[in-house]
């Protein structure tokens, strides 16, 4: 007898294809058989040693977060509710161009430091790995969900050429290469990069070309954060397609909005330039949260000449008078590079986390807020918290536009992806709601999608961008990452004022045809495991 029978589903399959009755059978982690209403009458319904009333729930393929920053709470909470309660079974980390493989120890300690402000430093975690395939042998030890991983273009650069502003000699581009090469042999999906992020934004498109091309080969995809979502965002994103067209990759952008006020509006052009590619044979795609605030860290709005050499650089320019009152001038009155090339408006950057404690009466407040409580201008609480919390505080930016966000995730070539931060005192609410927002506030609320498009855009399309052959779909065969969800009531619990707070509506979630959501309560079930790029 099979394991479960999800008796008299709606299921919404993935494909974008009208929902349809049928109990789905799950027997050995796979869908085993779909016996739809229709077929069923008149016929012995089939049986199995478990079965779940799924009357006026749907059943759909288990969501997939193109944009993940769960490098080590996937390691250090084995709970990770978070992503787990949203129905989420498959999370791409490596984003952004830093993480934590590969690596020796000298850049290990100087990427934790870098992204203490995404993951921590990590005191709680051994470090046992330094390649990719070492870090994704880690994570088949169990974890919550399954996860995939981007090799970081900028740990890649940090590890051969350092965190200076230089090209690479002829050897350092070929070790490069060799690098990115032996990430994707040992199961990597593709290459990210942080284009606004050392070391990574020092790389010129020749450099990022070459790796590509070895990205390509291999059959993976290119995923870039680029270098303005601000000013001189079309151009950035141009730049990106020009790239990989000329490296022959696919290409994914990442966390693809349009923000600041030079922005408002703008979407369209975005989707006419993607459109124009797309229609010219392009292989493209990319991830959007549905919210209008960014995330990041306050070190990253720095101009990038002030962030070379790495985080003990940036801190020491900073305690120098007259080279922090440059990089002042360059955040408010010229537009560094690190804030996408506008001046900074203090009053749209909101304090969402510290790691020194004796900081934390900041936390959520504006830059502008906390400096008018002290008497203190916005650059002197930048400042200080820039120092004083070695460079490891988190911010939200309440710079997006809403009919950007609506226009783009209709698009074509459209996924969902969280770009979700788990650290701070007040993260960013996408990390625990991005799904459930997506199908309570975009679908039954507003109707900016279908139910069938949303899910099609969650499950079936980042599968097949990953290349995944038996994920994303609900298909006889395939892997039961599978997720139970009331479309009346599905909704996100986390706002801005309590944004670790689950999910509503999501009382069922399997993966590998185990329940990590039960009765809507984390079971402690550990059926995730890495999922390696598919050999062509």
């Amino acid at each position: 007898m099979e394991d479960l029978v999800i008796r008299d589903a709606d299921v919404v399959d993935g494909s974008g294809a009208d929902a349809y009755r049928a109990d789905v059978v799950i027997d050995a982690g796979r869908i085993v058989s779909i016996v739809k209403e229709a077929a069923a009458a008149g016929c012995q319904r089939p049986r199995a040693m478990r079965e779940i009333d799924a009357e006026g729930l749907v059943l759909s393929p288990g969501f997939i977060d193109m944009h993940a920053h769960s490098d080590l709470a996937l390691l250090r909470d084995p709970d990770h509710s978070a992503k787990a309660a949203q129905g989420v079974t498959l999370e791409v980390l490596g984003q952004d161009g830093l993480s934590y493989a590969p690596v020796d120890d000298r850049t290990l300690e100087g990427v934790r430091r870098a992204i203490t402000g995404w993951n921590g430093y990590g005191e709680d975690i051994d470090f046992d790995w330094r390649s990719v395939g070492e870090y994704l042998d880690r994570l088949d030890r169990g974890i919550a969900v399954n996860a995939a991983y981007l090799i970081p273009q900028g740990t890649v650069r940090a590890l051969v050429v350092g965190w200076e502003d230089r090209e690479p000699t002829p050897d350092e581009l070929d070790r490069m290469r060799r690098l990115v090469a032996e990430g994707l042999e040992q199961g990597a999906v593709g290459l990210s990069s942080g284009l606004t992020y050392t070391p990574g934004m020092y790389a010129q498109d020749a450099e990022l070309t070459e790796l590509c091309r070895v990205v390509a080969s291999y059959g993976g995809y290119y995923c870039p954060h680029h270098r303005s979502y601000g000013a001189g965002a079309l151009e950035a994103y141009a730049e990106m397609v020009d790239l990989a067209r000329e490296a022959g990759c696919p290409l994914h952008l990442a966390h693809a909005t349009m923000n600041f006020g030079v922005n408002e509006g703008r979407a369209p052009e975005l989707l006419a330039l993607l459109d124009r590619a797309l229609d010219a044979g392009a292989d493209i795609t990319l991830d959007t949260y549905p919210y209008t605030p960014g995330c990041t860290t306050l070190a990253a709005l720095l101009p990038s000449w002030a962030s070379e050499g790495g985080p003990r650089e940036i801190l020491a320019r900073l305690t120098d008078p007259a080279t922090a009152e440059r990089i002042r001038y360059d955040l408010e009155v010229t537009g560094s590079d690190g804030c996408h090339g506008v001046p900074v408006e203090w009053e749209t950057v909101e304090i969402s986390g510290v790691t020194d404690p004796g900081l934390a009466d900041v936390v959520g407040r504006t830059v502008r807020q906390a400096a008018e409580l002290r008497g203190e201008t916005p650059w002197a609480t930048a400042h200080r918290l820039l120092v004083g919390d070695r460079l490891g505080t988190t911010i939200l930016q309440h710079v997006g536009h809403e009919e950007n966000v609506r226009a783009i995730m209709r698009h074509r070539a459209h996924t969902g992806g969280s770009d979700g931060i788990l650290r701070g005192s007040k993260p960013h609410p996408r990390a625990y709601g991005t799904f459930p927002r997506y199908l309570g506030h975009y679908v039954r609320e507003l109707g900016v999608l279908t139910l069938e498009e949303c899910v099609a855009h969650l499950t079936s399309r980042p599968a097949a961008r990953l290349r995944l052959p038996d994920r994303g779909l609900v298909r006889e065969g395939y892997r039961a990452d599978l997720v139970l969800f009331d479309p009346e009531t599905v909704a996100p619990g986390a706002t801005f004022a309590e944004p670790r707070r689950l999910p509503a509506g999501i009382p069922y979630v399997l993966v590998d045809g185990r329940f990590v959501i039960e009765d809507g309560r984390r079971t402690g079930v550990l059926a995730g495991r890495s999922v390696r790029r598919t050999p062509r």
